[in-house]
């Protein structure tokens, strides 16, 4: 059993998963509240699962980009899980969460997610052998940056303002993902984590470290 814990952002998301099936899921907006939250809701959904901790053997988690702030807390309480317990730990890139849950198509993606002060994380993917591939460097911007750099037909999902959709849903060549598609589910980190598990590709604990953003720039055309 591999439980994922997603604190990236205000959007906080739990999943429990054994290879064959996502036993339990949940996914909730906080309003800062992520150290105060985390632990109750995952009682409650190890409660709802019928499942305990002792079952759950691999721990994924979720690095960033995101805020300073709850990306600190998530990772501090899923190392001191690992430590505890003595399970492995995998970390996942945040943006590739996003990217392995849309369809693969003939339009390059680019995942984003929200990174205060209303600049944007992104970065930029090609499908490969029937999944997106990370191409490039993460960058960041704010949406009125990063659109005159799309030239071409382009899927882009992840957070977005009701006001980002709507500039966005006006732009011919811009694919915009669906609402259900953007938000980052924690069975789409479980998958990719328990794949990695699976190659023995773990992590250590103590060097682990979230993935901050702070520079800016455009992404591959």
């Amino acid at each position: 059993m591999l439980l994922a814990i997603d604190t990236s952002t205000a959007q906080v998301g739990l999943a429990l998963y054994d290879g064959n099936q996502v036993l339990g899921e949940m996914l909730w907006a906080t309003r800062q509240h992520h150290t105060t939250e985390l632990a109750p809701a995952l009682a409650g959904l190890l409660a709802r699962s019928s499942v305990s901790m002792d079952m759950v053997h691999a721990l994924a988690v979720a690095l960033g980009p995101g805020s300073f702030t709850s990306l600190r807390v998530g990772l501090a309480f899923v190392k001191g899980l690992a430590l505890a317990r003595r399970i492995p730990i995998l970390g996942i890139h945040t943006l590739d969460v996003i990217a392995a849950a849309q369809p693969v198509g003939k339009f390059p993606l680019i995942a984003v997610i929200q990174a205060g002060r209303t600049r944007l994380a992104y970065r930029a993917y090609q499908a490969q052998k029937k999944s997106w591939q990370a191409e490039g460097e993460l960058r960041s911007g704010t949406l009125d940056e990063l659109l005159p750099q799309i030239t071409t037909s382009t899927l882009l999902a992840g957070e977005f303002t009701a006001e980002e959709r709507l500039k966005l849903a006006k732009k011919k060549n811009i694919k915009l993902a669906a609402p259900s598609l953007c938000a980052r589910r924690p069975a789409v980190l479980a998958e990719l984590a328990w794949a990695r598990w699976q190659k023995n590709e773990i992590d250590e604990a103590a060097s682990l470290a979230p993935i901050y953003l702070h520079v800016a720039g455009a992404p591959p055309a």
